[in-house]
């Protein structure tokens, strides 16, 4: 179990997650705990405290070496609905907080800090991804009207492609919509490709790169969507290569373990 914590900025980007054993868990209905990191919701805000040792790109040594802040995101509502991503119903995700206005306190921030539009979403499932997906893309974004897109993209193992896109109003009611196909995007240094449903005749815009790895990349994406350009947060999530021996062998470079 681990807290993740990213960070993309001017200064850098700087990244932290330690796997740590059972003795550092504690939990209950509101809260959850792990290692010096607490996640709390109180009803109508979740509260993040963080505390964690971070790695560094090269280059970054005028940054501390350890990432503290809090961030704090109220819901401008919540999303009850759960999805099934496989056809076995053994993997779900749900949108927990599909828009909301977030707050963040941090010493490794310009300023202190940064405050803006938010999202959370919680996946789980009964057996490990890369057993029954080939990889998924997903991305999420604001029209220019205030509502929220969510994109979901996956290849299952037994080669089933499953597609749908969620539109989010201001008042939290949902409509599900075919997204228009998908179109690659520029591979990264480790070769993932992925790509972004895109209205036909268009091409989508990679604007930013934060996460660069053998089976994952994080980006913001420019698309086009029904006719309006939509900026969006976009991942990739390659299993196949998730599952190789050489990268279960890279993990734990940048997932450090305490017992």
């Amino acid at each position: 179990m681990a807290f993740n914590v990213a960070l993309y900025g001017p200064q850098g980007h700087a990244w932290a997650m330690t796997e740590r054993s059972a003795s550092h868990l504690k939990r209950n209905s509101s809260a959850l705990t792990i290692g010096s990191s607490t996640m709390r919701f109180d009803g109508s805000e979740l509260a993040i405290a963080f505390d964690e040792v971070f790695l560094p790109w090269p280059g970054q040594r005028s940054l501390p070496k350890r990432m503290r802040g809090e961030i704090r995101l109220a819901p401008d509502f919540l999303g009850l609905r759960a999805y099934s991503l496989d056809e076995a119903g053994g993997h779900v995700w749900q949108p927990v907080a599909p828009s909301g206005r977030v707050n963040i306190s941090c010493d490794s921030c310009p300023g202190g800090g940064w405050s803006g539009d938010g999202y959370h979403d919680m996946n789980f499932g009964a057996r490990p991804l890369e057993a029954d997906f080939a990889g998924w893309d997903w991305a999420r974004g604001t029209t220019r009207d205030g509502r929220t897109v969510v994109l979901y993209d996956s290849l299952l193992a037994s080669g089933t492609n499953h597609r749908f896109g969620l539109v989010y109003a201001a008042d939290g009611a949902v409509c599900a919509f075919q997204p228009p196909a998908g179109q690659p995007l520029k591979r990264g240094f480790w070769g993932v490709g992925g790509g972004i449903a895109c209205d036909d005749a268009v091409e989508p815009i990679l604007r930013s790169r934060f996460e660069d790895t053998p089976f994952y990349r994080r980006s913001l994406v420019e698309t086009v969507l029904a006719g309006e350009r939509v900026v969006m947060m976009h991942e990739t999530l390659d299993c196949r290569r998730l599952a190789m021996p050489l990268v279960r062998l890279m993990l734990p470079f940048r997932m450090p373990r305490k017992g």
